[in-house]
C-alpha cells in the first residue's frame, strides 16, 4: 500500500534568507497564496521571534490562509520563542510549532556550550512546554548528518515522550550522501515506528554539494514521510531541496518510492515563476522542471527523435507542471524535419521543388543568428514568393517602430502589418517597454496578460535575446516568444509578437 509523503513548504522561511531576496508583507502574503495553490500540506511561513516585522507577517499569513493549509512557524528551544510562534499563529485552523536545536558534536559544544544531556534536557522541556499550546510540534535535530546516531536517537527517543508528533532530520550543510543518508533514515525509521507508530519522521536537506534532491528522495525510499523544501530550491548558501523535482521526482516513481504526494503539480511553473520575480531570484535557465530549457530542444537529432514521438526525448509533458508547451529552438543544427515541423505549425508549404534553395537560405540565416525564431523564418519567407501560407489567419509581423524616452513621458509607436492590414498605433508608459508593449496589446487586440519579460545581452556586437511569457485572460495556459535581435527594443518587441501568434496558432 503506498503512503501518503507530506509536503512542507519552507520557501518564506529557509528561502527568504537568501541575501536580497527580503519580502515585504504584501509581497509574502501574495507568495504564500501562490504557494498554497499548489496544495502543499504545511507551510513554514517564518521566524516571528527574529522580529517583530517577520512575526506580524506570520500572524497575517496564518489569518489570511490559514483555513487552507497547516501553518508552521520555526523557533529555538526557549520558552519566548515557543510563545511568539503560538502567539503568531494560534488563529491558523491546524497550527504546527517547529522547534530546532543541535545534535552534532560541534553544535553541542561549539555554538551552544552545553553538554550533551544539557542538550537533551533543554529539548525534551521545549516540547513539553510547546504541547501546552497546541497538539502538533515538530523537533528538529539540527546538523543531524554529521550528529552520532546513539546520541541523536536519545535525543529523539526523549522529544518524542515529551510529545513531538514531527521528529526532523536535517542535514544542515550539504554534508551527506544518498546511500549515507538513506540508510540513517532507514535506522531511525526503524526505531521511530516500534517507539510510536504515530510520529512522522521528515527530513530537510540544504543543497551545498549538489545532493539536496538525492538525499531526499534516499529519505523517502527508507522511510521518512515528510519532505521539506522550497520553490526553485531556494535558501541559504546553495539553497535547499527543489519542491518540483521532489514533487515530480515521486510522481515518476511512485512504485519505487512507495508513496505520492497531493501537490497540484500543474500549479508548480506558475508558481515558480511567481516565486523568481517576487523575490528577484532567476531560475538558472537548465534548472530542472522549472528552468527556461528543460523543455527546449535544439540538438537536431533530438528535435527529429521528438517529432516522431514525443516520450523518445521527454520523459514528462510540459503541460503537467503547468509549463508551455514543448520548444524546438531552431539553428543550423537542426535537420530538415525540424525545419519543415516548424514551417507547418506557423501556417507555410514549401513546394517539394523549391525545399532544397529555402533550406540553404534558412541554415545561412541560422549561422548568422546562431537561433532562428518565429519572426526570423516570417521574414525569411518574404524574401521566398514560392512559399505559400495555407492558414486562413495571418500571423502579425512588425514593419516598424519608434521611441522617445524622457524621464517624464516614454513614449512608442509601432506599425504591424497582419497579411493585407496594417495597424498603427501610439502609446506611453510607465518606460520604454511598458509604452512598447502597450501599444503591441492595442494593435493586436487580444486578451494577453504579459506574465514575464526578460532582455538578456548575449555580449558586444552579438544582439540581445528578448524572452516574453504571455497569458490569456482568465487562462491558465502560457505562450512563450523569443528574439535575438542587435536592437533590445526590437528584440523585446519581437519576443512579444511571436508570444500573441503562437496563440493566434494554438487557435488555428
Amino acid at each position: 500500500m503506498k503512503r501518503k509523503i507530506y509536503v512542507f513548504d519552507t520557501t518564506l522561511r529557509d528561502g527568504e534568507q537568501v541575501p536580497g531576496a527580503k519580502l515585504n508583507l504584501e509581497e509574502k502574503l501574495d507568495v504564500a497564496v501562490q504557494i498554497a495553490k499548489m496544495k502543499v500540506d504545511m507551510m513554514e511561513v517564518g521566524f516571528p521571534s527574529s522580529s517583530q516585522g517577520d512575526f506580524e507577517a506570520v500572524k497575517a499569513i496564518s489569518e489570511k490562509i490559514g483555513q487552507e493549509v497547516c501553518i508552521a512557524a520555526l523557533g529555538r528551544a526557549v520558552e519566548a520563542d515557543i510563545d511568539a510562534i503560538y502567539q503568531s499563529i494560534r488563529k491558523a485552523q491546524d497550527p504546527l510549532i517547529h522547534i530546532v536545536l543541535g545534535s552534532s558534536e560541534l553544535h553541542v559544544s561549539k555554538k551552544l556550550q552545553k553538554t550533551p544531556e544539557q542538550i537533551i534536557e533543554i529539548g525534551a522541556a521545549s516540547v513539553k512546554y510547546a504541547k501546552q499550546f497546541l497538539p502538533k510540534v515538530q523537533y528538529s535535530l539540527e546538523d543531524a548528518s554529521r550528529s552520532d546516531f546513539e546520541y541523536m536517537w536519545k535525543t529523539i527517543e526523549a522529544v518524542v515522550k515529551a510529545g513531538a508528533t514531527i521528529i526532523n532530520i536535517p542535514d544542515t550543510v550539504g554534508y551527506a550522501v544518498p546511500e549515507q543518508f538513506g540508510n540513517l533514515i532507514y535506522r531511525i525509521n526503524d526505531r521511530l515506528k516500534n517507539l510510536d507508530p504515530n510520529v512522522i519522521l521528515s527530513v530537510h536537506c540544504h543543497n551545498d554539494t549538489g545532493l539536496a534532491t538525492a538525499n531526499t528522495l534516499a529519505a523517502v525510499r527508507n522511510g521518512a514521510d515528510k519532505v521539506e523544501c522550497t520553490v526553485n530550491g531556494i535558501g541559504e548558501r546553495a539553497g535547499n531541496t527543489s519542491l518540483e523535482e521532489v514533487v515530480m521526482g515521486i510522481k515518476l516513481h511512485e512504485d519505487y518510492y512507495g508513496g505520492y504526494t497531493t501537490i497540484d503539480t500543474a500549479k508548480i511553473y506558475e508558481t515558480s515563476r511567481m516565486v523568481s520575480a517576487t523575490m528577484g531570484l532567476d531560475v538558472q535557465v537548465n534548472k530542472a522542471i522549472t528552468g527556461e530549457n528543460a523543455f527546449a530542444h535544439s540538438s537536431g537529432i533530438h528535435q527529429d527523435g521528438l517529432l516522431k514521438s514525443k516520450d523518445v526525448y521527454e520523459i514528462m509533458d510540459p503541460e503537467t507542471v503547468g509549463a508551455p508547451p514543448m520548444e524546438l529552438v531552431l539553428t543550423a543544427r537542426s535537420g530538415k524535419h525540424a525545419f519543415l515541423y516548424v514551417t507547418k505549425r506557423l501556417g507555410f508549404e514549401i513546394p517539394e521543388e523549391h525545399f532544397p534553395e529555402v533550406f540553404e537560405k534558412f541554415l545561412q540565416l541560422a549561422d548568422r543568428k546562431k537561433e532562428v525564431y518565429d519572426n526570423d523564418i516570417l521574414t525569411l519567407f518574404k524574401c521566398c514568393p514560392n512559399v505559400k501560407s495555407v492558414f486562413d489567419k495571418e500571423l502579425w509581423q512588425l514593419e516598424e517602430y519608434q521611441m522617445t524616452a524622457t524621464s517624464t513621458l516614454p513614449t512608442a509607436t509601432v506599425k504591424l502589418i497582419r497579411g493585407e492590414k496594417q495597424v498603427v498605433t501610439s502609446s506611453s508608459g510607465s518606460g520604454v517597454i511598458d509604452a512598447l508593449y502597450s501599444c503591441i496589446m492595442e494593435a493586436v487586440q487580444e486578451p494577453v496578460e504579459l506574465i514575464e519579460y526578460r532582455i538578456n545581452n548575449l555580449s558586444r556586437g552579438k544582439g540581445s535575446l528578448g524572452k516574453v511569457t504571455v497569458q490569456i485572460k482568465h487562462n491558465d495556459k502560457l505562450y512563450q516568444g523569443k528574439a535575438i535581435e542587435q536592437d533590445v527594443m526590437e528584440a523585446s518587441a519581437l519576443a512579444f509578437i511571436n508570444a500573441v501568434n503562437k496563440i493566434i496558432l494554438d487557435e488555428e
